[in-house]
C-alpha cells in the first residue's frame, strides 16, 4: 500500500517470557475502562466459525484443536485497545484476526491479521501484520508466552508486543477519504474499508498441527 503510513519505532529481539503469569485487572484499569473478555472457564461470548469444534478452555486457557477454525469475540467494535497472552507449539501457526466481519466456514478475508509463528514454514512470523508488514524472525520461541498489546483508534493502528513498540500503521483509505478533495476520495466499500470498518476480533486455529493457547484477554473500548 504505496500511502500507508507506517512508522517502525523498535525492531528488536525481545525477550521472551518463560511464561506469562495469570493476571487481574487493578482497580484503576477497571475503572480506565479494562474489561476481561475471557473469564478462564467457559468460551462464553465467544464463537466459532466451523461445524466442528476448534477451541475449548485447557488449563485456564483458549487452546486451539483440529482443521480450520476462527473464534471470534461476539461484540463488533471501533475504537479499542486489546491485550492478550498467546503462546504457539513448534511448528504451529496462528493469528489475531481484527476488525473482521463475521465469516461462516471460511478464512476472514476483511479486516487485519496479526500473525502468532515462531517456527511454522511460513516466513511471515510473529508480528507481522499480514500482507502489509512482514517480519522475518518472531521475537519470541516456541512454546513461549508472549503478549500482544494493540491499539486501533481512527485510521490508525499501534502493535506492541511484550511492551515494546514494534510499529504505527495508518490506513490509507481512511486517511484519503478525510485529507483529500472530494473529487479524488475513493469510496470505502465492503471490498476495501479496513480499520476505518467495525468488525470483530477472533482468533486462528490454522491446521490440525497448530496448537495456539490464549489466555488474559483484556479489552478497553475508546
Amino acid at each position: 500500500m504505496k500511502k500507508a503510513f507506517i512508522t517502525v519505532l523498535a525492531l528488536v529481539l525481545l525477550p521472551a517470557f518463560v511464561a506469562a503469569q495469570d493476571k487481574q485487572l487493578t482497580d484503576q484499569e477497571k475503572a480506565d475502562g479494562w474489561v476481561s473478555i475471557f473469564n478462564g472457564e467457559t468460551l462464553d461470548g465467544w464463537k466459532g466459525n466451523e461445524p466442528e469444534e476448534g477451541f475449548y478452555v485447557k488449563d485456564a486457557c483458549i487452546t486451539g484443536k483440529g482443521g480450520r477454525n476462527h473464534l471470534f469475540f461476539m461484540e463488533e467494535l471501533g475504537d479499542f485497545e486489546l491485550k492478550i497472552d498467546c503462546k504457539i507449539n513448534e511448528g504451529g501457526n496462528s493469528g489475531l484476526y481484527f476488525h473482521s466481519p463475521w465469516v461462516e466456514g471460511n478464512w476472514p478475508v476483511q479486516g487485519f491479521e496479526l500473525q502468532i509463528n515462531a517456527s511454522h514454514t511460513d516466513p511471515v512470523k510473529t508480528g507481522s501484520l499480514y500482507n502489509i508488514i512482514s517480519f522475518p524472525k518472531a521475537p519470541h520461541g516456541d512454546n513461549e508466552w508472549f503478549t500482544y498489546y494493540i491499539t486501533v483508534k481512527g485510521s490508525v493502528l499501534t502493535v506492541r508486543i511484550n511492551d515494546v513498540v514494534l510499529y504505527t500503521y495508518s490506513d490509507p483509505v481512511e486517511k484519503a477519504t478525510k485529507n483529500a478533495p472530494e473529487n479524488m476520495v475513493k469510496p470505502i466499500t465492503e471490498a476495501n474499508k479496513r480499520i476505518s470498518q467495525k468488525g470483530y476480533i477472533a482468533l486462528q486455529q490454522h491446521d490440525p498441527k497448530s496448537i495456539p493457547q490464549f489466555k488474559n484477554i483484556f479489552l478497553k473500548k475508546l
